[in-house]
């Protein structure tokens, strides 16, 4: 999941905006939990796009 969706249960602000040091804890702890995380899912859908066409390509050369 993305932290940019998130809502902080102490202020009630998005997460990535970091506006009370829960929101900043949280935030931190994403972002060295999933390396991904940071990803927009657009970014996220191309770069499985990428992989997808890699392992077409390999398949097909394999052939």
């Amino acid at each position: 999941m993305t932290y940019d969706r998130l809502v902080c249960a102490n202020c009630a602000a998005p997460v990535n905006e970091g506006r009370c040091p829960v929101c900043r804890a949280n935030r931190q702890r994403l972002q060295q939990e999933h390396f991904l995380a940071g990803m927009n899912p657009m970014a996220l859908i191309a770069l499985l796009a990428v992989l997808v066409a890699a392992v077409a390509l390999l398949a097909h050369q394999t052939v």
